[in-house]
């Protein structure tokens, strides 16, 4: 496991990079992750029992990265429009069914995998399209999944204390800490990308350093809810395109929130 895990991660990282330089590659890859992330969530969902529409919900979900890709704003808040039209539509597709029992879950749950997936992983392409953005989004990617080898590396060899084993019983308190450890020390090494103090490049590598930790448990606390292990097995030793993504979904935003406040 810890070979497959090892040559997957040389792989994806080797693509990752190819594709944050290349203008051509990286859109296509962006929805490629976010099609397939919600493909996963939503097949996640429905073996749970839960009646949605999968196919509306992965059709609307990649409008808003291709939306943002080709520059294109209906108006200032066209995203809390395209919610509005998104629940609607799915109204209007609940009332032809026969039964309206778990409407209000059907509705809420197909709303939540567009914004949880879709939404929060294109603030990527917000990134990238920021001056200088080539440099923003690799920092944000390395201090993310620097997050996930430090916390994987550091627990696996010396996890001793269950951090939530309710929630994922094989993550330890010792590998959050060398996780957010690794995020506080990539943030730092990317002084050169980001045009910010040491003080900001600290809170930075705080703030990711936690919210990477909990996008991976929020991951794991509703696949454990649908009693899975992985989101699906494409990646060898890492699981599907879901549990490739889920800490960057919580970093992604919060850091292009956090520059549009302190980088003018």
């Amino acid at each position: 496991m810890l070979l497959k895990r090892i040559v997957s991660s040389v792989v994806l990282i080797s693509f990752a990079t190819l594709a944050v330089f290349t203008d051509w590659l990286f859109g296509p890859t962006i929805l490629f992750f976010i099609v397939t992330g919600l493909y996963e969530f939503f097949t996640m969902v429905q073996n749970k029992g839960i009646n949605i529409y999968k196919y509306f919900g992965i059709g609307m979900g990649t409008i808003i990265p291709l939306s943002i890709l080709y520059r294109f704003e209906l108006t200032d808040k066209w995203e809390l429009l395209f919610i509005l039209l998104a629940l609607l539509f799915l109204i209007i597709m609940q009332f032809r069914r026969r039964e309206s029992s778990g409407t209000i879950i059907g509705i809420s749950v197909t709303i939540f995998g567009i914004l949880y997936v879709a939404w929060f992983f294109s603030f990527l392409i917000k990134i990238r399209y920021l001056p200088d953005g080539i440099g923003l989004l690799g920092s944000v990617i390395m201090i993310t999944k620097l997050n996930d080898i430090g916390a994987y590396l550091i627990g696996s060899r010396f996890g001793k204390t269950p951090l939530m084993p309710r929630v994922s019983p094989k993550k330890s308190v010792e590998g959050a800490i060398g996780g957010f450890i690794f995020s506080v020390l990539s943030a730092l090494a990317c002084k050169s990308f980001l045009p910010l103090s040491n003080l900001h490049l600290l809170l930075i590598g705080m703030l990711l350093g936690v919210l990477a930790q909990l996008g991976d448990l929020s991951e794991s606390l509703m696949k454990r809810d649908c009693q899975i292990k992985d989101s699906a097995r494409i990646i060898p030793g890492i699981g599907g395109i879901l549990d490739l993504i889920d800490s960057l979904l919580f970093t992604a935003p919060v850091f292009y929130f956090y520059l549009s406040i302190f980088v003018k």
